[in-house]
């Protein structure tokens, strides 16, 4: 079994959602440079995004495949060209859009017996990729789209229900089993969870915690030094296997590799770069909530006026529902004229670990998804947490109450998208704790220290280094043994 030649071949199957693609074509660059042929796999609207990676990676000497498959729009009953979970849709397309991923199997088993491959690499929302790669004796590695303390704490939940033992939806209630003392409200999780309910999407992802449990492994994008506890708490105790091998974004090394990650920027990379160049260091805070959160009108108005009350240099990232107004119901008149030279607010996508990575950024409103979160602390930088949904208010807790480099906004309510509704004063205080102030600086000294954490442990030697070696050698030796 395998290929022609010795070389490892994995083939790569993200989700199709701007945050799981981007960390999986990061990942299939980094096994790349180890000399492991990389073979992403996605569908025709989806493979531009992939294939700006393949010709920069060409140019640096990376081997990088795509093959593209047939989007099942039809079959699923989904609109022609809906090829992405980024793009706007109602609750009854995205449950046909998670129903729709298993329409994949068949050409996956045929993409498989074609190549061959070494290891498959496939999303954590692809349970049945498992079923399909054991059919050709495979290893099927799980990619979970968030790290070890998110992943530990919803093992808890789902284990002991501590949620039952509460009287209201806002007492706090201890997470059972956990290296740290963490406490949630049931506000603060999801209903299908607190209630118990079973429906299609409950089914669907109790489905994909069963299957990531009987893969090979977990591929988990953080590293060791970030959640030590955690790794160990779920490779030790609850005996799972896994793979720290992040932050995967650290590959991305100079400023086009940073441009080019995900959707065409809305802002040209110069004119960002010479606003930034244009401030001291750390004065500037970043704001932006991820690819999927839109905010309405009343909430982003909200934001403006709490950016502007906080007295603070900003970059604020909007993403505005199809239905909302023009501006002017979102800013306060004369907002852009009174915030000229002070605030820079980009409409649409913006190259995040550019700006983050810069030395004028001093702090991130972020709404706590795992790509940015590990991306805020790459960057070294203190955090104002805004949770809106999924694993988010988990990873709200490491931030602030693990590491200590995170400071809540308020939001106390998981809302699919929208979101908890959050008043300007409480955005002006949270933004003015991170960026001035004796407190900033401590958050700021932390941050920093794990930010070079960061970078030591993609390098030659180090942790993220060391367990991704330790995972090709494996994939290896498992295969010269059949």
């Amino acid at each position: 079994m395998g290929n022609e030649t010795d070389q490892l071949h994995v083939l790569f199957f993200p989700f199709m959602a701007l945050g799981h693609m981007i960390p999986t074509i990061d990942m299939a660059k980094l096994f790349s440079a180890r000399g492991v042929r990389a073979t992403i796999i996605t569908t025709p609207l989806n493979a531009p995004v992939v294939s700006k990676t393949m010709e920069r990676g060409h140019y640096l000497g990376a081997q990088i495949g795509l093959r593209v498959i047939q989007f099942p729009s039809v079959q699923a009953g989904l609109p022609q060209g809906l090829e992405n979970l980024d793009q706007d849709a109602s609750p009854e397309i995205r449950l046909k859009f998670f129903l729709a991923m298993s329409l994949f199997q068949q050409p996956l088993e045929q993409l498989l017996q074609e190549y061959r491959p070494h290891g498959l690499v496939a999303d954590a929302f692809f349970p049945w990729a498992l079923d399909v790669a054991s059919k050709f004796g495979i290893p099927r590695l799980a990619f979970q789209g968030t790290g070890f303390f998110a992943m530990c704490a919803l093992q808890s939940l789902t284990a002991h229900k501590p949620y039952k033992g509460v009287g209201s939806d806002t007492e706090p209630f201890l997470l059972p089993d956990l290296p740290d003392e963490i406490k949630l409200t049931r506000l603060q999780i999801s209903n299908d969870l607190t209630l118990g309910l079973e429906n299609d999407f409950t089914r669907f992802f109790k489905e994909a915690r069963e299957s990531e449990e009987r893969s090979y492994g977990t591929i988990v994008n953080t590293f060791y030094e970030l959640e030590p506890a955690y790794a160990e708490h779920w490779r030790k105790v609850l005996g799972r296997k896994a793979w720290h091998i992040g932050p995967v974004s650290l590959c991305n090394r100079d400023a086009q590799d940073k441009t080019q990650r995900g959707k065409a920027a809305s802002i040209d990379e110069d004119e960002c770069l010479k606003w930034l160049n244009s401030k001291y260091p750390d004065s500037v805070i970043y704001v932006c909530f991820g690819s999927v959160s839109k905010f309405p009108a009343a909430q982003l108005l909200e934001i403006a006026m709490g950016l502007e009350a906080s007295g603070q240099q900003f970059i604020w990232v909007v993403r505005k529902n199809k239905d909302e107004g023009d501006e002017e119901e979102w800013l306060p008149q004369g907002y852009e004229k009174r915030m000229e030279g002070k605030g820079l607010i980009i409409r649409g996508w913006a190259p995040q670990t550019l700006i983050l990575d810069h030395e004028a950024v001093g702090g991130f409103v972020t709404h706590c998804g795992w790509n940015s979160t590990l991306e805020g602390v790459s960057a070294g930088v203190p955090m104002v947490t805004w949770p809106v949904f999924a694993d988010q208010f988990y990873n709200e807790k490491l931030l602030t109450d693990v590491l200590k480099i995170g400071i809540g906004v308020g939001a106390q309510r998981w809302v699919p998208f929208v979101g908890d509704f959050v008043k300007q004063d409480a955005i002006e205080k949270a933004v003015k704790a991170v960026m001035a102030g004796e407190k900033a600086e401590e958050l700021r000294s932390r941050a920093k220290s794990l930010g070079g954490m960061a970078r030591r442990a993609i390098e030659k030697g180090g942790s993220s280094y060391t367990d991704m070696d330790a995972l090709i050698e494996e994939l290896k030796l498992y295969h010269a043994q059949i």
